[in-house]
């Protein structure tokens, strides 16, 4: 069997293709182009973005209240003295929270659930967010500005495991006598929320329903 031939590219090319081409959605050749748009870029813009990698992972947390991302103890949703911190928006991830942030009709805060109940994944209340979720309600005091909850309203993405969080949410907040509702229908069932339109999210967030 021949031996197979050298790479073309030098060994730093290669390393930067094959780095680039395991991010989502990034083929070889996107990766290829990537890599020779940096090569073009000066010494300054490529080290801009190396920096802004490096900031990324040493300064990006999760907020200590919701779970949102943030580059402080808590984001700046919590932070903000001027959102109704009484009513709380339940979501699987960060990136379903900016969605709706997007559309500007709610101005009440969140909780980031880093994921939904799967079961059959292994995927309990112990592996995501919902023991803070709780601890939220029940201690006003760890809550954003230590005020007491008296709204839940359940944004889950309106899928199977979506609906099995919401169900099993519900039932545990009912029982501590909070209100609890959830966004409209106006989110088609098996779609996501980082998909949707403002105005779909605008409608979904303006009409939401009681669960009680």
């Amino acid at each position: 069997m021949a031996d197979t031939p050298p790479s073309a590219y030098p060994e730093p090319v290669l390393r930067l293709i094959d780095e680039l081409a395991k991010l989502p959605g990034i083929g070889r050749r996107s990766a290829e182009r990537l890599a020779f748009h940096l090569l073009k870029a000066t010494p300054a813009e490529a080290m801009e973005l190396s920096k802004a990698v490096a900031d990324l992972k040493q300064r990006v947390r999760h907020c200590g209240v919701c779970f949102n991302l943030a580059d402080d103890s808590t984001c700046a949703v919590c932070a903000d003295d001027r959102r109704d911190r009484a009513t709380v928006l339940v979501v699987e991830q960060p990136k379903d929270l900016i969605a709706l942030e997007t559309t500007g009709m709610f101005t009440g805060i969140y909780h980031v659930l880093m994921g939904r109940l799967s079961p059959l994944d292994g995927i309990g209340p112990d592996e995501l967010t919902v023991g803070a979720l709780m601890e939220r309600v029940d201690h006003p005091e760890s809550n954003a500005g230590s005020v007491k909850i008296t709204e839940v309203v359940l944004g889950m993405n309106p899928t199977t495991e979506g609906d099995g969080t919401a169900l099993y949410l519900a039932a545990e907040l009912e029982k501590r006598g909070v209100g609890v509702s959830r966004l409209a229908r106006g989110l088609p069932t098996g779609g996501q929320l980082e998909h949707a339109s403002r105005a779909v999210l605008a409608d979904a967030i303006e009409h939401r329903q009681s669960l009680r």
